[in-house]
């Protein structure tokens, strides 16, 4: 086959175009200021694949995001913060100082403060979830606001949208915020018998192009939460789907949620709100009257509760900072389940330095989860952790999906985010923090429950060669998982 020559003239030319092209993009990506080897990991690949490279990063490279506070909202919603931070200081809660920084650095990270509920209850499983959702919205009389990142329209996903039809037609105003990417199955066929009902649907990050000067297709909203007239709220890793639902597929995803009652769930309607405003551009009216049924005056309970939110809205990281800082603090144990795990180096340092302090530092994983690479990611870091005395597990029964961590008697955690770069830093993510033994208590049993069904890994496991390579090479694009 003949190939023309190509003249030193047009070599000089295109190797002048590529320099130049190489400089403009790598401007472009050093300027965003992220973490180095993101960054580098960035502008290698875009030297590597020239133009193809640029879509890439046009459409999922990171970018500055904004999303307005609404402040009359906040500083409704903090009424009673004052009495609530005191529960942290009551004697008898026995709070150590450690829980005071954390909600100290939750509080400076995004804003909300601790604030109270008079019952936590933790929910394992999809059809624990689902029925106590389903009894929530049945009882609700004013409004019932629903944000979720994955809404199918299978046999659960069906049930829901027929009650909320039937709310809707009773007179509560229902408000259904869906991630455009998440929920991509839901068509308008399936949203008809809603529109016509009243129920208000929004996207959150309409995928269309054209939609925006540059796609933000990366950004995704991970949350999933649920209000019912503003005193009863659900948070966790569940999504709306069959594949959750134990009673539907014997396959289904194992994973918990909780459900809150009282002040907190203030600050669940606050971040469900300003997600609603930013996706779909709606401004209450009448604020006064509006905030009061949505922001009831409920009194403060003896639990101590703190919702932290994060998102790429924000550079501080708020859920990634408690995670660390509640590990780093422990005295006997963190027990940590995660669905994915791709720990950066700072959460690398907070578990084994744990460990190498004589804390019970465990790590629960799936064995195999629903993304290769992720698996492969991160099983290229047990031989670190194991070294270090982290005791690191893999559930076998079923797919993982809880996103909890439990520091000490003390404090809990439950929420969206998984422990990877994705959650922490590019998708819009909620938790709930619990101060005192009533989400410890439980949350612990759950651990030690899911053990059973889970095998330790060894430090002297067997692997052949091309596995290990498989799970070395997976680690290096840790930064973009």
């Amino acid at each position: 086959m003949y190939l023309p020559e190509i003249s030193p003239e047009w070599r000089t030319g295109l190797s002048l175009a590529w320099s130049g092209y190489l400089a403009v993009l790598s401007v472009w990506i050093v300027m965003q200021k992220r973490a180095p080897v993101s960054t580098m990991s960035w502008v290698l690949a875009l030297a590597l694949l020239p133009f193809v490279g640029f879509v890439v990063y046009y459409f999922l490279g990171p970018q500055r995001l904004r999303k307005q506070r609404i402040r009359r909202l906040r500083s409704r919603a903090g009424e009673h913060a004052a009495e609530d931070v005191a529960l942290l200081r009551d004697a008898r809660h026995n709070a150590p100082p450690a829980l005071r920084h954390i909600a100290e650095l939750a509080t400076a990270t995004c804003g909300i403060p601790v604030s109270s509920a008079t019952e936590v209850r933790l929910l394992s499983g999809g059809a624990a979830t689902f029925d106590a959702i389903f009894e929530a919205i049945r009882a609700a009389r004013d409004h019932v606001h629903l944000e979720y990142y994955i809404f199918e329209p299978d046999r659960i996903g069906t049930a829901l949208r027929d009650l909320l039809v039937e709310k809707a037609q009773q007179g509560v105003a229902v408000r259904l915020l869906l991630d455009a990417l998440g929920s991509k199955r839901i068509g308008r066929k399936f949203m008809a018998p809603m529109f016509a009902a009243g129920v208000k649907v929004a996207l959150f990050h309409d995928t269309r192009i054209g939609r925006r000067l540059r796609p933000v297709t990366n950004y995704r909203t991970h949350r999933k939460i649920v209000v019912c007239d503003g005193r009863v709220g659900f948070t966790g890793g569940i999504n709306i789907t069959d594949e959750e639902d134990e009673r539907t597929r014997a396959d289904a995803y194992h994973d918990v949620h909780v459900r809150i009652e009282g002040s907190a769930v203030r600050w669940l309607q606050t971040t469900f709100l300003e997600d609603w405003t930013y996706a779909s551009g709606e401004k209450a009216r009448d604020a006064d009257r509006t905030l009061a049924r949505l922001l009831p005056n409920v009194p403060p309970g003896d639990i101590a509760v703190q919702i932290v939110t994060s998102g790429p809205d924000s550079q501080l990281e708020a859920i990634h900072r408690v995670h660390l800082s509640a590990i780093q603090s422990a005295t006997h144990r963190a027990w940590l389940t995660t669905p994915y795990f791709v720990p950066g180096e700072p959460a690398m340092m907070a578990l084994t330095g744990a460990a190498l302090r004589g804390v019970d530092v465990r790590l629960l994983v799936p064995r195999r989860s629903d993304s290769r690479i992720v698996s492969a990611a991160a099983r290229s870091y047990y031989d670190e952790l194991i070294a270090a005395g982290v005791k690191v597990w893999e559930y076998k029964a079923r797919m993982l999906h809880s996103k909890t961590l439990v520091v000490d008697d003390h404090c809990a955690m439950i929420g969206t985010a998984n422990f990877d770069n994705r959650s922490f830093r590019l998708n819009f993510e909620v938790m709930a923090v619990v101060y005192g033994d009533a989400l410890a208590v439980p949350l612990a049993a759950q651990f030690e429950t899911d053990l059973c069904k889970a095998s330790p890994v060894r430090a002297q496991r067997r692997q052949d060669f091309w596995q290990r390579l498989m799970d070395a090479t997976a680690r290096l694009f840790s930064p973009l998982l």
